[in-house]
């Protein structure tokens, strides 16, 4: 012990990206190290030779330190999960041990309810949870980790009222599980929190539907509070999500796992409320008299088998679908604008021909013939190879691809004629009552399994250009979903305990000298949590095929 006392007198050497190197005493934390810094937004966590890693560890050998604020993807969430820990302590000070439910993401903001509440949430009562919840950020409270054998882990979370979390424990394959501690209140997270409570100074708490939002600073602001911006059609398809769940009796991790015995009856169910919605959106394409239909949605949310599925529902209606690609329209490659970076820019929707699409369609619909193109992906080119389609009076278009909501597309075509679907994979079950599942992982794990397994490209090379794909998403997918007249909600309650089998071997490829090594990592560890399903068990029309091979729709 002593010998340790007299090394925690030595110089390590650090170098902070950005910032140089610097020699501090052995045993100096993050936390002190950063204070010197001048940041204009909080530092939340660091890198420490690329691992993630949270501010009151202390240093103790000589490495490279990447300080995170909110403006990176981990530190935001790690603003957002100690908001989270900050709204439940609080709730617990006023309600006298509510259950609080952190139900889903809108615009970056979460929606919160308060399920067992026997009275509605009034204005007056956020307002008094938000001044606890300002009061302890003056306190600047210490938010601590503790580290627990498993089974002390799970009578915590029973003593504490956390039967969710209590579940999600039985399952879980380590020794150990960490909680976290504000106060007189214990909790598990997933994921890395901030070391007090003063560094959680903006925030602000708006009823909204049945329940309320916690709101976050905004990345589009300047990451300054700002007035939520209410999203309808969003709003509806997450509560028949919700329905859904329901239905399954499946909300959680723990209780999907808890079904794994019977996990059969669970995708059966799960596919048949997908084809279900895909047969209610036929009829109503049919008995509106529609024409065309145009499919948009975000990157890997699986718009070509909802496309294939949605045709064969028109089918059985006496219509005679023809599918069309907007990706068939692309620009040739040297034509495509390209990015910040010099890179091309995919995403944006001037890398597609709209006034020939326009064109094209404007011809169809009038009854002229026309011969669809084809984009090959190998020489970036697009071709002519005699595809001719002339519409028949039972004929209709569905034209799916990223842009198919946006206004440019189709703009000669009458309101009477289009019939406009937004189709994402909006997650349905959550980790427990306190940890979300972000949609944007649903996506980008489905991507990962995708591209490695059928376009030959590495998880590494996946995860680096999926900032690339949200950037452009946020442009000129998303502005356009509220001009949408159905909603489809693509995401399965069991998909990630078929997608781990698929996609875990892919991750643990990434070495820790690769930029992609910490969000390889943090989607190893979320997977942790699902126990695995072979693939066996899935349709071959499901959405999911589209991600894992098999599928009837495609070669």
């Amino acid at each position: 012990m002593r010998g340790f006392e007299l090394s925690m007198n030595e110089k390590i050497t650090i170098n902070i990206i950005g910032e140089g190197t610097r020699k501090v005493e052995k045993g100096t934390t993050l936390q002190e190290l950063s204070a010197d810094l001048s940041r204009m937004l909080p530092i939340m966590l660091a890198k420490v030779d690329n691992e993630l890693t949270e501010l009151h560890r202390p240093l103790l050998f000589d490495c490279n330190v990447e300080f995170l604020d909110i403006s990176d993807a981990n530190g935001y969430r790690v603003y957002q999960r100690s908001i989270s820990f900050l709204l439940i302590y609080a709730a617990r000070k006023v309600l006298e041990h509510p259950r609080v439910v952190i139900a889903h993401s809108i615009n970056k903001n979460y929606y919160c309810e308060f399920p067992d509440l026997d009275q509605p949430i009034t204005k007056e009562l956020l307002l008094d949870i938000e001044a606890v919840m300002l009061e302890t950020v003056d306190k600047a409270f210490p938010i601590e980790k503790i580290s627990l054998p498993i089974e002390m882990g799970l009578r915590l979370a029973k003593e504490m009222g956390l039967e969710d979390k209590a579940e999600l424990l039985k399952y879980r394959r380590t020794s150990s599980v960490n909680f976290y501690k504000l106060d007189d209140t214990y909790n598990y997270f997933y994921g890395q929190m901030a070391p007090n409570t003063s560094y959680l100074k903006a925030f602000k708490l708006a009823i909204r539907s049945k329940g309320f939002l916690l709101q976050f600073p905004a990345a589009s602001h300047d990451y300054e509070l700002v007035e939520a911006a209410p999203h309808t059609k969003v709003s509806q398809i997450f509560e028949e999500s919700k329905q859904w769940a329901r239905i399954l009796k499946v909300d959680t991790v723990g209780s999907l796992n808890s079904k794994l015995a019977d996990i059969g009856e669970v995708i059966r169910v799960n596919e048949a409320l997908h084809e279900k919605k895909i047969a209610y959106l036929a009829d109503q394409i049919v008995q509106q008299n529609k024409r065309i239909v145009l499919i948009a949605g975000p990157s890997s949310s699986g718009k070509t088998t909802f496309a294939a599925r949605l045709g064969v529902q028109l089918r059985v209606n006496s219509m005679q679908p023809h599918v069309i690609s907007l990706d068939h329209y692309y620009l040739n490659r040297d034509q495509v604008p390209v990015d910040a970076d010099g890179n091309y820019d995919l995403e944006t929707i001037k890398a597609i021909d709209v006034p020939q699409i326009n064109k094209d369609l404007t011809a169809l619909l009038n009854g002229e013939t026309v011969e669809i193109p084809t984009f090959n992906f190998l020489t970036a080119q697009r071709e002519y190879k005699g595809h001719f389609l002339t519409l028949k009076p039972d004929s209709v278009i569905i034209m799916e691809g990223i842009h198919g909501l946006n206004s440019a597309i189709g703009v000669e075509v009458p309101c009477s004629d289009a019939f406009r679907i937004f189709i994402s994979a909006l997650t349905q079950i959550n980790i427990d009552d306190h940890n979300r599942i972000p949609t944007t992982d649903t996506r980008l794990v489905r991507r990962i399994v995708r591209d490695f397994q059928f376009r030959g490209a590495s998880a590494d090379r996946t995860i680096n250009m999926w900032p690339s794909v949200l950037r452009g998403e946020g442009k000129y997918i998303f502005p356009f979903q509220e001009e949408a007249d159905a909603f489809f909600n693509s995401a399965l309650v069991y998909e990630m305990c078929v997608l781990k089998q698929s996609v875990e071997p892919a991750l643990f490829r990434i070495s820790n000298d690769m930029p992609s090594y910490t969000e390889a990592r943090r989607l190893i560890k979320f997977l942790d949590g699902f126990l695995g399903v072979t693939s066996e068990l899935v349709p071959t029309n499901s959405i999911l095929r589209e991600f894992i091979g098999g599928s009837t729709f495609h070669a």
